[in-house]
């Protein structure tokens, strides 16, 4: 199930996954990735049915995606997309995906761009994604730029 983080024990949860993923998986410095912006983002949660986090991703809209973005306040920027190693391979990625695009909607936005790790492009242009611009390092990986209209 996916859902919205609704208190503070569902962000914490997010926060959990985050760590497992990013800081300890792929070696992501802690300080670079917890930000100004996860008090404003929309935060979405995928649990199993006993209530274990699976998965989590955020949405920033307005000013805290503007430079994410190109400036465009209509576009609301796809982040923090992680899956714990167990749960990879089950569609939980996707479904947040399609949650954070439910977000983005009911916000009122057009599109939600997102960077990219190279080695993840497929799995977003299977989700209709289009890269576009240069590669680019981030937390010392390549990405990529990608959009996807509303």
């Amino acid at each position: 199930m996916v859902r919205v983080a609704r208190d503070e024990a569902d962000r914490a949860a997010c926060f959990a996954v985050r760590k497992e993923v990013f800081v300890v998986e792929q070696r992501v410095p802690e300080d670079i990735e917890y930000d100004a912006y996860d008090a404003e983002a929309v935060h979405l949660l995928a649990v199993r049915a006993d209530g274990v986090p699976l998965g989590t991703g955020r949405l920033l809209h307005g000013p805290a995606a503007l430079g994410r973005t190109g400036g465009d306040p209509a576009v609301g920027s796809l982040g923090r997309l992680a899956v714990v190693g167990a749960a990879r391979g089950l569609g939980i990625g996707a479904a947040l995906v399609r949650g954070i695009e439910d977000a983005a909607r009911e916000t009122g936005l057009s599109a939600v761009d997102l960077h990219a790790q190279t080695h993840a492009l497929g799995f977003y242009a299977r989700l209709g994604y289009e890269a576009y611009g240069p590669e680019f390092p981030d937390a010392g990986m390549p990405h990529r730029a990608m959009r996807k209209p509303l």
